[in-house]
Protein backbone atom coordinates (compact mmCIF):
# COMPACT_ATOMS: atom_id res chain seq x y z
CA UNK A 1 0.00 0.00 0.00
CA UNK A 2 1.03 3.38 -0.57
CA UNK A 3 1.57 5.64 2.45
CA UNK A 4 2.96 9.40 2.59
CA UNK A 5 3.11 10.53 6.22
CA UNK A 6 3.78 14.24 6.66
CA UNK A 7 6.06 15.84 9.25
CA UNK A 8 7.52 19.28 10.31
CA UNK A 9 4.88 21.42 10.96
CA UNK A 10 4.30 23.73 13.69
CA UNK A 11 3.77 27.26 14.89
CA UNK A 12 5.72 30.10 14.08
CA UNK A 13 6.09 34.32 14.08
CA UNK A 14 5.87 36.07 10.95
CA UNK A 15 9.18 35.49 9.07
CA UNK A 16 9.91 32.27 10.59
CA UNK A 17 11.28 28.92 8.84
CA UNK A 18 9.66 25.66 9.09
CA UNK A 19 11.02 22.54 7.01
CA UNK A 20 7.98 20.32 6.10
CA UNK A 21 8.82 16.27 5.35
CA UNK A 22 6.93 13.52 3.62
CA UNK A 23 7.79 10.09 4.07
CA UNK A 24 6.66 7.58 1.34
CA UNK A 25 6.72 4.00 1.46
CA UNK A 26 4.94 1.38 -1.37
CA UNK A 27 5.45 3.69 -4.56
CA UNK A 28 8.38 3.62 -6.95
CA UNK A 29 9.96 7.32 -5.76
CA UNK A 30 11.75 7.83 -8.40
CA UNK A 31 9.11 7.99 -10.87
CA UNK A 32 6.30 9.58 -9.03
CA UNK A 33 5.30 13.16 -9.20
CA UNK A 34 4.87 14.56 -5.65
CA UNK A 35 2.42 18.18 -4.67
CA UNK A 36 2.13 19.92 -1.28
CA UNK A 37 -1.34 21.40 -1.11
CA UNK A 38 -2.85 23.56 1.83
CA UNK A 39 -6.44 24.03 3.00
CA UNK A 40 -7.10 26.86 5.48
CA UNK A 41 -10.18 26.73 7.65
CA UNK A 42 -13.03 27.38 5.44
CA UNK A 43 -10.95 27.87 2.14
CA UNK A 44 -10.60 25.63 -0.51
CA UNK A 45 -7.32 23.17 -1.01
CA UNK A 46 -4.60 24.65 -3.09
CA UNK A 47 -1.86 23.51 -4.46
CA UNK A 48 1.63 25.18 -3.28
CA UNK A 49 4.32 23.15 -5.11
CA UNK A 50 5.09 20.45 -7.51
CA UNK A 51 7.95 18.40 -8.35
CA UNK A 52 7.84 15.37 -11.06
CA UNK A 53 9.74 12.58 -11.74
CA UNK A 54 12.05 14.71 -13.99
CA UNK A 55 12.84 16.85 -10.95
CA UNK A 56 10.73 19.89 -13.28
CA UNK A 57 9.31 22.45 -10.38
CA UNK A 58 6.41 24.33 -10.06
CA UNK A 59 5.12 26.92 -7.48
CA UNK A 60 1.62 29.24 -6.85
CA UNK A 61 3.00 32.93 -7.45
CA UNK A 62 2.45 33.79 -3.79
CA UNK A 63 5.50 30.84 -2.14
CA UNK A 64 8.06 31.84 -5.22
CA UNK A 65 11.07 32.36 -3.47
CA UNK A 66 10.05 32.21 -0.34
CA UNK A 67 9.39 27.78 -0.24
CA UNK A 68 11.41 25.27 -1.91
CA UNK A 69 10.34 21.94 -2.77
CA UNK A 70 13.34 18.94 -2.81
CA UNK A 71 12.82 15.33 -3.23
CA UNK A 72 15.46 12.74 -1.40
CA UNK A 73 15.23 9.81 -4.06
CA UNK A 74 17.03 7.51 -1.44
CA UNK A 75 15.31 8.43 1.62
CA UNK A 76 11.98 8.36 -0.75
CA UNK A 77 10.68 11.11 1.16
CA UNK A 78 9.53 14.81 0.25
CA UNK A 79 10.43 18.21 1.50
CA UNK A 80 9.37 21.81 1.39
CA UNK A 81 11.37 24.21 3.10
CA UNK A 82 9.32 26.99 4.16
CA UNK A 83 11.05 30.68 4.41
CA UNK A 84 10.00 34.33 5.33
CA UNK A 85 6.89 32.87 6.65
CA UNK A 86 3.12 34.86 6.44
CA UNK A 87 -0.10 34.61 8.48
CA UNK A 88 -1.62 33.72 4.99
CA UNK A 89 0.55 30.60 4.52
CA UNK A 90 -1.35 29.57 7.96
CA UNK A 91 -3.07 25.93 7.15
CA UNK A 92 -2.62 22.08 7.13
CA UNK A 93 -0.76 21.08 4.66
CA UNK A 94 -0.87 17.88 2.77
CA UNK A 95 2.18 15.83 0.49
CA UNK A 96 0.46 13.99 -2.62
CA UNK A 97 1.89 11.75 -5.19
CA UNK A 98 0.40 9.98 -8.73
CA UNK A 99 2.09 8.30 -11.20
CA UNK A 100 1.88 12.24 -13.63
CA UNK A 101 2.11 15.92 -12.69
CA UNK A 102 -1.03 17.27 -12.67
CA UNK A 103 0.14 20.40 -11.35
CA UNK A 104 -1.44 22.49 -8.72
CA UNK A 105 -4.73 23.48 -9.87
CA UNK A 106 -6.04 19.49 -9.80
CA UNK A 107 -6.35 18.46 -6.63
CA UNK A 108 -8.96 15.67 -7.37
CA UNK A 109 -6.22 13.93 -9.93
CA UNK A 110 -3.74 13.54 -7.54
CA UNK A 111 -4.25 9.74 -5.79
CA UNK A 112 -2.36 9.53 -3.01
CA UNK A 113 -2.35 11.75 0.31
CA UNK A 114 -0.93 11.98 3.16
CA UNK A 115 -2.89 12.88 6.52
CA UNK A 116 -1.35 16.37 6.47
CA UNK A 117 0.56 18.52 8.62
CA UNK A 118 -0.32 22.14 10.37
CA UNK A 119 1.44 24.86 9.71
CA UNK A 120 0.18 28.07 12.03
CA UNK A 121 2.37 31.52 11.56
CA UNK A 122 1.07 34.24 13.69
Amino acid sequence: DVQLVESGGGSVQAGGSLTLSCATSGLDFSTYSFAWFRQAPGKEREGVASIDGDGDIGYRNDVKGRFTISKDNAKTTLYLQMNSLKPEDTGMYYCAAETKDFGLDLPDYWGFWGQGTQVTVS
